[in-house]
């Protein structure tokens, strides 16, 4: 049923307005902290209830989140493009259709991942019952980010639910729209009792993550990662951190040129270079760097026009103080060689390439959320590689080249949250793949199965009975060296043997 149709229960219930609102369109106010702890209240109530362990329920609940992509698509358009400036085109495919992919896979995986894994037996085992169950963490919660406000909320929600729990949702502040549109939205076609939106800023989320839920998962910026991390830790709260990083792009000089600058430049410069994921600095090689600026260049001609703050599909700066960091950014560092242009009035940026950029500069030691991209040029895969390696691990590496001998190098030779050769930004949106940071660039990783276990406990369960007590006693005081030797030499038996003590 649409949500314009339905009236929202929990900002019902006792007369309290915990979601403050009752009909799409009014004002969103920010969630009071006492509403924070009723909220997490009476989602733990629920839990403990079992609302959410039987299959059907979850079913119900994921089948809810792609109804309510489908039937506000228009909606999120709206909201995105106004925090945004985000094109309906980018709104659909980066936002909508990713997190309906993961909905729908994981509605065509369930009953397969919940399903007990049964793992081999040994000697001592062979009439017992050894196997992994996967149990729901409990209360959850899940901060987006303001980059992909609605993916970065609804991916993990759907492996929250997917694995049997309850949540809440945060949404970034700084997309105030489609933060409102969410905190709307849950409750309409949510579990009123299981799942819940607040509003929170970046600078109190510290003192919610301490309210100990069972698992935070965070999307952002390694500042306020950190912030959040120490803040669980306190509680001994589990969490999952994907943060930005200095994401580096080596271009081979063996690859094609052309297609090399159209993946590269809309990887850069859609959402307004306003991401994670994208390319941060490009590391080309000396031989081709001419050709590749050339080539960038008439990419953004054809993608935008002469003129990009007239183009329909092209966007701005979500705030003014991401747009003021980023233009001071653009002007401390390196040498213009395509855009530059700013209008604070309208927060935008044209697509900007630097050229003799030192390491030195500012720009090589901000992650940059803007459309700029600085071009470093070296003379060899050995020179990238080292200068990969210098910095904090990376959330993304990329390597251009027709050479497969240099991709397998960026590959195995460099660390990172994840790799891609010969095109940007796709590792991050597959259902099958993985993806997250490791060291500074976060921890832990989500989508599809890897959703699943992210926000599961895998239980090792050993099912046996009480006979062979004959061989067993061995284990029980006064120690014996007969029972021993005994024990040591039924180990021997197998050669698979997993420990000596498996005879116990």
């Amino acid at each position: 049923m649409s949500g314009k149709k339905r009236a929202c229960t929990s900002c019902q219930r006792n007369g309290r307005l915990t979601c403050r609102r009752t009909r799409l369109g009014e004002p969103c106010l920010k969630t009071d902290p006492l509403e924070c702890v009723d909220l997490l209240s009476r989602a733990r109530v629920a839990f403990r209830a079992g609302r959410t362990i039987v299959e059907v329920f979850r079913l119900a609940q994921l089948e809810a989140v792609v109804r309510m992509l489908e039937e506000h698509e228009c909606d999120f358009v709206d909201a995105l493009g106004r925090d945004l400036h985000k094109p309906r085109f980018e709104t659909v495919v980066s936002e909508l259709i990713l997190v309906k992919n993961e909905a729908l896979h994981a509605i065509n995986n369930l009953k397969k991942w919940m399903q007990p894994q049964h793992v081999e037996r040994n000697l001592s085992t062979t009439l017992d019952e050894c196997l992994v169950f996967s149990e729901p963490l409990g209360v959850v919660l899940i901060v987006g980010t303001w980059c992909n406000p609605v993916q970065t909320c609804l991916v993990p929600l759907v492996g929250a639910i997917a694995a049997g729990n309850c949540a809440v949702i945060s949404p970034c502040e700084c997309t105030a729209h489609t933060a409102e549109l969410l905190h709307r939205l849950i409750p309409f076609y949510l579990d009123n009792e299981c799942f819940h939106g607040i509003r929170s800023g970046t600078h109190v989320l510290p003192e919610v993550v301490e309210l100990k839920f069972d698992h935070v998962f965070f999307t952002g910026n390694r500042e306020e990662g950190s912030r959040i991390a120490t803040a669980a830790a306190r509680t001994l709260t589990p969490v999952t951190l994907v943060l930005g990083g200095k994401n580096p792009c080596y271009v081979d000089q063996h690859c094609d040129i052309s297609t090399t600058a159209q993946r590269i430049a809309w990887a850069r410069f859609h959402n307004a270079g306003q991401s994670l994921v994208a390319p941060d600095y490009i590391l080309c090689h000396t031989d081709v760097q001419a050709q590749l600026l050339q080539a960038l260049k008439c990419c953004l001609m054809q993608f935008y026009g002469s003129d990009p703050r007239e183009s329909r599909s092209y966007g701005r700066m979500v705030n003014l103080e991401i747009f003021n960091r980023t233009r001071d950014l653009l002007w401390r560092s390196g040498k213009v060689a395509v855009g530059g242009q700013v209008i604070e009035a309208e927060k935008y940026i044209a697509p900007t390439i630097l050229t003799d950029v030192a390491e030195s500069d500012p720009i090589m030691h901000q992650d940059i959320f803007g459309p700029v991209i600085p071009v470093l040029t070296v003379n060899n895969i050995e020179e990238a590689i080292a200068f990969i390696n210098k910095k904090e691990k990376p959330l993304c590496v990329y390597a251009y080249s027709t050479n497969s001998k240099v991709i397998s190098r960026l590959m195995s030779e460099t660390s990172s949250g994840s790799f891609c050769s010969n095109d940007s930004i796709l590792q991050s949106l597959m259902v099958a793949l993985p993806f997250g940071g490791v060291g500074s660039s976060g921890m832990g990783s989500y989508h599809g199965r890897q959703s699943f276990e992210t926000f599961s406990h895998r239980k090792s369960c050993l099912l046996r009975g009480t006979r062979f007590e004959c061989v067993t006693y061995l284990r029980y005081p006064p120690y014996e060296d007969h029972n021993l030797s005994l024990m040591t030499w039924a180990n021997t038996l197998s050669q698979r043997s997993q420990g000596w003590c498996q005879i116990l």
